[in-house]
């Protein structure tokens, strides 16, 4: 077995209505049982930047779309954390249609629960977006598509 094959895919926001001026209600993810936490953020069309994007923790949760009192994860801000090379990260703003951003989260050190915020700016129409977080390094051996958060896996 593949390592990937071991990994879970958690659906925080699924494709949606296009939002603009407000900020999306994203799924909280349970890392519990896994030591790595990968977030994609994709963005659609846009026509305004974001005003926020960020990883909060919290070990409890008040539903399954909030946490109890979430605190930000220092290094995971964007627009004022260090990127992968060491210069702050910039917000997406309302030219980055089409591109992906991506969180990496080593959960060892962190609380069992993660959420992501993520508010659209205010403009003419606003834009699109999908976060998936895919959790992985699990002590756990998943033997279902179920099991991993997907309908069906197809295998080569």
């Amino acid at each position: 077995m593949h390592a990937e094959q071991n990994n879970k895919y958690v659906t925080v926001y699924a494709p949606a209505a296009i939002v603009d001026n407000a900020s999306l209600t994203t799924n909280v993810i349970d890392t519990k049982g896994y030591d790595y936490c990968t977030i994609i953020v994709q963005l659609g069309a846009t026509d305004i930047g974001i005003t926020a994007l960020k990883v909060q923790e919290d070990d409890t949760t008040s539903s399954g779309t909030a946490l109890t009192s979430g605190a930000d994860v220092t290094g995971l801000v964007w627009g004022t954390s260090a990127n992968h090379v060491g210069t702050t990260s910039t917000l997406p703003s309302g030219t980055n249609d089409d591109t992906i951003f991506v969180f990496e989260v080593d959960c060892r050190a962190r609380k069992r629960y993660l959420d992501v915020t993520f508010t659209m700016g205010d403009g003419s129409t606003g834009g699109f977006a999908t976060i998936i977080a895919v959790l992985s390094r699990g002590n756990n051996q998943l033997t279902t598509a179920a099991g991993r958060g997907a309908t069906e896996i197809l295998r080569l």
